[in-house]
């Protein structure tokens, strides 16, 4: 029987699952650690990737293999083929103001038209400008542009460094696919925009092939077909087999809630960003910085484990008595509020209570899911159910709470590494020729017990703190020397 791997490169970790091509049934997989941080040495996924499939037990009798990376992030290349310096992740907001100069340069309006984005701290073109501003030099060297799923599938396939590579470093034989370039902010349905790269980058530079949801990158030095690979969250939709009326909510290190549609979306208020799918559709998504981590910080205070916070939590009446937290931990994206902070509001001495706590954490990371729900929908994507996945969507409370902070159905599909099976799909793809139909396990279902006050108070309270974050904003700018 052909086995395919798929592969999930992500912030934290690198997973790797190896299926039936034609089942697909789980053969084996295999998982390595990433180091922490918002930049890291590309060195480390190239190792981390190696180790997930020493640890799977190898890649014999795999006929095909693709990898699905965490987007955005800026791996720059040489001449040589070297990383020039540790790859910026999605997650780095110090190009926040790099994003507003390129608004300012180009337009709102016309990044959207243009590449169905519109430019914020997370996008690779807004780091690319950083680059050109903070470490010129750095930026002077910059031959090539890659993704990090481009990256490591290029080393897959035999090219790099000399020295370090079987095949060396071949810049032309990088490839992407429309999803994670559609992520970058230079790239459009007319493929990419060398203008906008050399407005970020201050020169042009070699840029992945950009594939085709069933094309192949090639093959690896011992004749694994390589297929295109794809964004994590677009390698998601395609693991859970995501058709029009389903919206992904995505719990993980940030938040996503995305869409696979047949037209393609264009937000000039920078919203929802216009993604392409690993379908040749398009994927309209809204992401959070502050997710799971939200779960992560009050367990800490409460001196819990996520179980027993969800145990507290579900003690609480919906609304939490009051208290509401507005989870802007670590900046926010959506809204784009790179410099903002969390806030925790309503506290009486009654209302004070751990399982009240508990509560308005995860209506507060929900709540922020479900603004950019309404963003989605407010474009005409038509939300028929809701596809909760990531770690959070097995803790009880959650689904509970989703199902009364969302005004729609919630599914829950069994625990899964949904973008490594949607990187195995696209392998299959690649090998036979056809879109691969694996069935999809459901953990829950649970119908909408919509319970509008949560959403409205957490509205009143996120509004207050857009606003005096903006005005502290203001308050450093106009005391700032440069102002003077």
């Amino acid at each position: 029987m052909p086995l395919v791997a798929g592969v999930d490169s992500s912030t934290q970790s690198c997973k790797i699952v190896i299926r039936d091509a034609a089942t697909g049934a789980l053969v084996r997989s295999g998982r390595a650690p990433h180091p922490d941080g918002t930049e890291v040495d590309p060195a480390a996924w190239w190792g981390a990737l190696l180790s997930a499939i020493g640890d799977a037990g190898g890649l014999e009798g795999v006929e095909a293999i693709a990898i699905g990376g965490q987007q955005h992030g800026m791996v720059a290349l040489d001449a040589d083929g070297r990383v020039i310096r540790d790859a910026l992740l999605w997650n780095d907001t110090r190009s926040a103001q790099a994003a507003l100069d390129l608004i300012a340069e180009v337009g709102a309006g016309e990044y959207a038209r243009r590449t169905g984005v519109v430019p914020v701290a997370s996008f690779t073109a807004t780091k690319l400008r950083w680059l050109r501003d903070a470490e010129p030099e750095n930026a002077a060297r910059v031959a090539a542009v890659a993704l990090p799923h481009d990256w490591l599938t290029w080393r897959l396939r035999g090219y790099g460094p000399t020295g370090e590579s079987v095949l060396g470093p071949v810049l032309d034989e990088l490839t992407t696919d429309r999803s994670d370039a559609s992520g970058t902010g230079y790239w459009g349905a007319d493929g990419y925009d060398r203008d906008l790269l050399v407005q970020a980058l201050g020169h042009d530079a070699v840029l992945p092939r950009v594939l085709g949801p069933a094309e192949a990158a090639g093959r690896t030095p011992d004749g694994i077909l390589v297929g295109a690979g794809a964004g994590d969250n677009a390698a998601a939709a395609l693991g859970l087999d995501a058709a029009s009326g389903d919206v992904v909510v995505s719990i993980g290190t940030s938040g996503t809630v995305f869409a696979v549609t047949d037209d393609a979306i264009a937000d000039a208020s920078g919203t929802v960003a216009g993604f392409a799918d690993a379908t040749g559709r398009s994927l309209p998504l809204v992401a959070t910085l502050n997710a799971a981590r939200v779960l992560d910080a009050f367990a800490r205070v409460l001196g819990v484990d996520h179980d027993e916070l969800g145990r507290l939590a579900l003690e609480a009446g919906p609304g939490a008595s009051g208290a509401v937290l507005v989870p802007y931990f670590e900046g926010e994206r959506t809204p784009n509020l790179p410099d903002a902070t969390a806030r925790l509001e309503g506290l009486t001495l009654a209302s004070t209570t751990r399982p009240n706590l508990a509560r308005a954490a995860i209506e507060g990371m929900l709540c922020g899911l479900a603004d950019g729900l309404d963003a989605v929908t407010s474009l005409g994507v038509v939300a028929d159910r809701i596809l909760l996945i990531g770690g959070a969507a097995q803790n009880p409370a959650v689904r509970t709470v989703a199902s009364q902070v969302f005004d729609a159905p919630v599914v829950v599909p069994a625990p899964g590494e949904y973008v490594a099976d949607g990187a195995a799909r696209q392998a299959a793809w690649a090998l036979t020729g056809t879109r691969p139909t694996w069935p999809i396990e459901v953990a829950a279902h649970l119908p909408s017990d919509h319970r509008a006050h949560i959403r409205e108070r957490y509205a009143r309270a996120a509004a207050d703190r857009i606003d005096s974050t903006s005005a502290d904003r203001r308050t450093r700018r106009e005391e700032s020397p440069s102002s003077m």
